[in-house]
């Protein structure tokens, strides 16, 4: 890779809508491809990717049309959306390894119909996920645990990309 594109402003920006992207894709991957249903706090993690991404993308063209100060506004809220996330990942994994309750609906399946002919059919195989139990884990950590690591990290690259602005 060339030192110009490493050295750009926007570097770590794209970096971080490159890694939030792969990390949503991941999500689904788990949740469509591997059948992990996610329980209601994983959906809620999602939130400040669904967010957070369009606000980074933005920022990127804002700064490549020279809207210097706008793409920092950008940049701090998507800072601000994964700190967000980082720490609700905290309060997931917390749940997790029990050091603290959880909500107190943390369970989830999939959405009944309203036809009352198949309720019961519908209630007999619902699945029931548990916030409380990580579906899975590697080295460790939970994916709440690498939803910590992977917001912390993006968090911090949105706050780089707007201090190298100020330096060009």
């Amino acid at each position: 890779m060339s030192q110009k594109i490493l050295n750009s402003p926007s570097f770590p920006a794209i970096v971080a809508l490159v890694l939030g992207t792969a990390t949503i894709a991941g999500a689904w991957f788990f949740e469509l491809v591997i059948g992990l249903a996610p329980c209601p706090m994983c959906l809620t993690q999602r939130w400040p990717y669904y967010i957070g991404l369009p606000i980074l993308a933005l920022a990127l063209v804002l700064i490549n049309s020279s809207n210097k100060t706008l793409s920092q506004i950008c940049l701090a809220a998507a800072a601000v959306l994964f700190v967000a996330g980082a720490a609700y990942g905290i309060y997931h994994s917390g749940v997790e390894w029990r050091l603290w309750e959880g909500p107190s609906g943390c369970s989830g399946g999939e959405e009944l119909s309203a036809d009352v002919g198949n309720l019961l059919q519908e209630l007999s195989s619902a699945k029931v996920v548990s916030c409380v139990d990580a579906a899975w884990r590697f080295l460790g950590l939970s994916l709440a645990g690498y939803n910590v690591i992977i917001s912390i990290t993006m968090a911090a690259l949105s706050v780089m990309t707007i201090m190298r602005l100020r330096k060009f």
